[in-house]
């Protein structure tokens, strides 16, 4: 049995020895139960050893296993609450990476099947997929927004594993990078910073409204903004399939662009967060070496990076908030904004333009794509139904979340658009919203 997360070790793929580990880290959650509520993986492993008197993990077949680690979809809310990680203890516990490594090992050992291997093709194509469906906006218009359960939407499901009962996020007729370099760009009278946008596949094909208002933020706040020269998706998808090599190969080649950028000058803005934690704690992790380091360093959050110049010296925001302000908020806290550690950035934001915040703490069970893929359903579908819930109890004017997938959730359980925090404070300066292209 190896203790490793490290993907360039010698053990990370070998069968015998992911199992062996598996047992030891389920026999420690077992005898702990503090995460039994925080995601499917650990009922169903408490399920699973409470069916045997001593309890014993060892007893758990392959396919039980392997269950445990289908429901997991990469929160990491259990690294926040555990007490055994590796920075704190010699048990040396870090449940979602190797959970990571299990999916890793089962790919490699032919252990996946054809269906779930083609989803991880399709997925990992962001790019690919964003740019014929901003190209073509009408047939990626009749294939995502058909209505759930529906004839296209079910032969989209049999081609390509997309779940054909979710509600999806559907695609841009203007990809955010062409209004970026057509627009006019302000003069600065007093630069404050310089970043480099990395808008994600998720807002240059899907939500463009994001990365206008997160511009125009910045620009009134005299920070410059250009874009990451070469940025795509961040490879999120590769990785949370167990494609190690995938996504080692988009990870270094992001990791390239984004050192590049940081040496002419700039900060490194993301406006999701799956993104900016892939690009913060598994770039390091897959690539590694001072340009990963250098990267993780100077990228931060769309939120975070307006409270951080903030609260320095010499720097502040423009709080003169003369546009609409909701009265009331409740904001959506994304799990992988959690994960980052990074506090309540886009909530300290919001507060300034005088609106009360109501924090709803609940996942979607999104995270990424893995709530998106046909299978998933029974287990994803009822996290994001208490989502809903809370949002319809708290009953306030706006609903607001960082995650644009996650917001995809709400409008499907409860039947309110969400907004972004950077959108929130874009409407409280009285920045018009973006024409649709």
């Amino acid at each position: 049995m190896t203790i490793t997360y490290d993907p360039k070790h010698p053990k990370y793929l070998d069968e015998a020895d992911v199992r062996d580990e598996l047992t030891r880290a389920y026999d420690i959650c077992q005898d702990c139960r503090q995460c039994v509520s925080l995601c499917p993986s650990f009922p169903t492993l408490f399920s699973f050893v409470d069916r045997h008197d001593d309890r014993d993990a060892g007893r758990l077949t392959p396919e039980q296993q392997d269950r445990v680690g289908d429901a997991c979809y990469q929160c990491n809310l259990c690294s926040i609450n555990c007490p055994f990680t590796p920075e704190v203890h010699e048990r040396a516990l870090d449940f979602p990476r190797l959970m990571l490594r299990h999916s890793a090992m089962r790919l490699a050992n032919d252990q996946v099947s054809l269906r779930k291997r083609i989803t991880t093709a399709v997925l990992g194509h962001a790019d690919l997929v964003g740019k014929l469906a901003t190209s073509i906006p009408a047939v990626s218009h009749r294939l995502v927004n058909a209505k759930p359960e529906s004839i296209v939407r079910t032969v989209v499901e049999k081609t390509s594993g997309v779940s054909s009962v979710r509600l999806l996020p559907p695609y841009a007729k203007e990809r955010f990078s062409t209004w970026f370099k057509k627009r006019v760009r302000p003069e600065m009278v007093q630069k404050q910073g310089s970043v480099a946008v990395f808008p994600t596949c998720i807002v240059e094909y899907q939500q463009p409204s994001i990365g206008h208002d997160l511009v125009k933020v910045y620009e009134r706040n005299n920070i410059e903004c250009s874009l990451v020269e070469g940025a795509r998706c961040c490879g999120a998808p590769y990785l949370h399939s167990g494609d190690v090599d995938a996504f080692t190969k988009v990870a270094a080649q992001q990791v390239k662009v984004l050192a590049d950028a940081v040496r002419r000058g700039d900060d490194i803005v993301v406006p999701q967060p799956t993104c900016g934690y892939i690009i913060k704690k598994d770039y390091v992790v897959y690539v590694g070496g001072p340009d990963a380091d250098l990267v993780a360093a100077h990228t931060f959050d769309a939120s975070e990076y307006l409270i951080n110049l903030h609260k320095a010296e010499g720097t502040e925001l423009d709080t003169d908030f003369t546009g609409d302000i909701a009265d009331s908020i409740s904001y959506h806290v994304p799990c992988h904004i959690k994960a980052q550690n990074i506090g309540s950035c886009s909530q300290d934001l919001m507060k300034m333009t005088g609106a009360q915040i109501t924090e709803i703490d609940q996942c979607s069970g999104i995270d990424g794509m893995w709530g998106f893929k046909a299978g998933n359903e029974e287990l994803s579908i009822p996290i994001a139904q208490k989502l809903a819930a809370k949002i319809t109890d708290a009953g306030n004017d706006l609903v607001v979340g960082d995650c644009h997938l996650a917001n995809t959730a709400i409008v499907e359980q409860a039947g309110q658009i969400p907004q972004h925090p950077l959108q929130v404070v874009a409407r409280a300066y009285g920045i018009a919203e973006e024409p649709t292209a």
